[in-house]
């Protein structure tokens, strides 16, 4: 679809060259739209905005110099979904490999792919970093302050302000003190920043974790290091699924893709949300049942209470994912194994637990999780007043209290990250049509009746109890309290009230004049 952007409003393009070379360059231009991110959530984004608003212009703006976001990001050995593809897929785009459980390049080509064939990506605009938005009331727009990898100022005007830019930070995985590193003669290595020099075949590997990354890392690195072992403080809960969908594979071959496509991702919808509901009503009886699989997959003889069982209740935090069991494949083989047991301190040679027991290594990987970062940590002012996010009351799980025409996407916690980034971006092209028929510049969600708050996420995972002081609240009822349930969702976000707790206002002057 061509961008429409008025003839005054056409980019403008400066640049100055000083002595020392230092170059600023900075772009005047103003679209209807800002999309931060170009991701799978802000690829999404700009696919619905395409279709429900297509009299808008848009702009992505995305601080690296590619596309996919996380699966861009990410290279480590195995990387692959946690998630499967009929939900983590888009609900417009069919998923039409065999693997359910997709690896990293697969869910990159599919999200390039996307942008490619809707014509997004000629609305990417790449190494531009957003630091800074300020909300003019008079001029009913933001204006958003980025600096490119030069570092030279760039300035871009919007109405709408869509933040897509993911939930941790790019820049900086959590890394917590690690006694005694300096003396390790070998390597150590964060998966998020994974060297393309680096040779693990017949090493001795230490993997420090046991959350998605790790159990991902360990049954891949496996298959040529000497030895892989996962250290974990405790465990979490492992549950292993086929990586093809027999079904769906079958309904492809019989039904036209888009049909197939979406009978499983009902199928598989619906499943989660049976589980999620059976897990948090009955824990015991589900946990019993996880810690029985496992125990199948590696034998009677093998330590399950004390290397796979929880000390808390499922879906307190997020479940990890195996396909095809192959991290109990690489442990029942000998070539992985699973320690528990806290860390002493490094030595030359390896890791010396609290035990006593000392683990030799070549090379230490640090999967300890992520840094979580909402809206990328940009600065937001509102007529001239620095806004702080975390202050604020969350709003339909996407938008914040008394802060105009800004919307967030963030996915589910116990489902795909996908249904629920679909689900926003349905609704804030409802929001943008909604305002363009009443004539009306501004969309502001406020508190009415007092409302009790509430963590903004109820999980126990350590990245999110790190991060809860910088991020919002949620409300105890609705619409300021999150469903965690697809079905219900999409009910409010497609079909519910536009007008409940939300203040239209800022009437448009064209549109006064044409009335």
């Amino acid at each position: 679809m061509p961008e429409r952007v008025r003839h005054d409003e056409e980019p403008i393009i400066f640049a100055l060259h000083i002595k020392t070379e230092y170059t600023v360059w900075m772009a005047s231009e103003h679209v209807d739209v800002i999309i931060v991110g170009a991701g799978l959530s802000g690829i999404g984004a700009a696919r619905h905005l395409q279709t429900e608003c297509p009299d808008r212009s848009y702009r992505i703006l995305e601080s690296r110099s590619a596309s996919g976001g996380t699966w861009d990001l990410f290279r480590y050995p195995g990387i692959r979904s946690d998630s499967d593809m009929y939900t983590l897929g888009y609900a417009f785009k069919p998923w039409t490999e065999a693997k359910a459980i997709a690896d990293g390049p697969s869910i990159l080509n599919y999200i390039r792919e996307t942008a490619r064939e809707n014509g997004i990506d000629r609305h990417i605009r790449y190494d531009t970093h957003v630091e800074a938005a300020s909300w003019s009331s008079a001029d009913a727009r933001w204006t958003v302050k980025a600096r490119g990898t030069g570092g030279e100022a760039i300035e871009i005007t919007c109405n709408f302000l869509f933040m897509c830019a993911g939930y941790y930070n790019y820049a900086r995985g959590h890394a917590p003190e690690l006694a005694g590193a300096d003396r390790f003669h070998g390597r150590i290595v964060h998966p998020q920043f994974w060297p393309d020099d680096l040779d693990y075949a017949g090493k001795k590997v230490v993997v420090i974790g046991s959350g998605a990354t790790a159990v991902t890392l360990v049954p891949e690195l496996a298959k040529q290091a000497a030895q892989v072992t996962m250290l974990q403080r405790s465990p979490t809960y492992v549950v292993s699924r086929p990586a093809e969908d027999g079904l769906a594979n079958w309904l492809r071959a019989k039904l036209p893709a888009k049909l197939a496509y979406g009978l499983v991702r009902w199928r598989n919808v619906l499943f989660g949300m049976y589980f999620y509901k059976l897990a948090r009503r009955k824990p015991a009886k589900v946990k019993a049942r996880i810690i029985d699989m496992v125990q199948a997959e590696l034998g009677p003889e093998y330590d399950v209470g004390t290397h796979f069982t929880p000390r808390y209740n499922p879906w307190d935090q997020r479940l990890c994912l195996v396909p095809d069991a192959d991290l109990f494949v690489a442990i029942r083989e000998g070539r992985a194994a699973v320690v528990t047991d806290t860390i002493d301190t490094f030595t030359e040679t390896g890791i010396k637990l609290t035990s006593g027991t000392e683990i030799a290594a070549d090379i230490v990987v640090t999967a300890t999780g992520l840094e979580m970062q909402l809206l990328s940590d940009v600065v937001f002012t509102i007529d001239g007043v620095a806004t702080d996010i975390a202050k604020t009351l969350n709003y339909k799980g996407m938008m914040f209290s008394d802060v105009p025409n800004l919307a967030s996407s963030f996915g589910y916690t116990n489902a795909s990250w996908t249904l629920k980034a679909d689900l926003t971006a349905g609704y804030v092209c409802r929001l943008l049509n909604t305002m363009k028929a009443r004539g009306m510049r501004q969309a502001t969600p406020r508190i009415g009746d007092e409302v009790g708050e509430e963590p903004f996420l109820d999980f126990t995972s350590g990245y999110v109890q790190r991060a809860l002081h910088k991020l919002p609240k949620q409300g105890d009822r609705k619409p300021w309290k999150l469903h965690q349930n697809y079905a219900l969702d999409l009910m409010a976000l497609k079909f519910g009230s536009i007008d409940d707790s939300m203040e239209f206002s800022n009437p448009d002057p064209a549109s006064a004049r044409a009335a």
